[in-house]
């Protein structure tokens, strides 16, 4: 486990800034509890993923709007999804892109939907990096905070692990039941 927390901390800053791009909640939290242990700097953690997640949203942002050829082909499978993030959209406005950075399952699919509509690119970025700011410091403040109790956790997940599949099924799981219903057909 050492071992472990030692690539971690060596690699952890770019991990965590690609990680960043996509979504990077596992990351933070990751960053968040290294950082209570001293093998991180909590400031530059939290910088690398407000960076990578407000650029990441920015990029997919910009990708379907001025790329919509190159990013079709993968947005068929995802239509339902898309039009739950359009209704999401419609019913609550900016709020969507604030909220969407701590909904799981969502982070993806509500930048790529407000960019099919005619939302404003500079409206977007500027709530966007709010949103970032905001989820970044949430997260990476309360993981190093409660970074005693994660880490205890984590050891514990180490000498038990069949609980780590359990654990990512029950979330993957309740994730997609969520979005199967929110997605279904009337």
């Amino acid at each position: 486990m050492e071992d472990t927390f030692s690539n971690l901390a060596t690699y952890g800053y770019i991990g965590l800034f690609l990680y960043s791009l996509g979504g990077g909640f596992i990351g933070l939290v990751a960053a968040g509890v290294l950082s209570f242990m001293g093998k991180m700097d909590l400031t530059l953690s939290i910088s690398i993923a407000f960076l990578g997640n407000a650029l990441g949203d920015v990029l997919l942002f910009w990708l379907t709007r001025y790329q919509k050829s190159m990013m079709v082909e993968g947005l068929r499978k995802h239509r339902r999804k898309l039009a739950l993030a359009h209704i999401l959209i419609k019913k609550h406005g900016d709020w969507v892109i604030f909220i969407q950075k701590f909904i799981y399952g969502l982070k993806t699919v509500v930048p790529i939907a407000i960019a099919l509509t005619k939302y404003d690119f500079k409206k977007f970025a500027v709530l966007n990096v709010f949103a970032a700011a905001v989820w970044a410091l949430a997260f990476g403040l309360s993981s190093y905070y409660f970074g005693a109790v994660l880490s205890k956790f984590a050891l514990y997940i180490n000498d038990n692990k069949w609980i780590a599949p359990v654990i990512l099924l029950t979330i993957g799981g309740a994730v997609w039941i969520y979005l199967e219903k929110a997605t279904k057909k009337k």
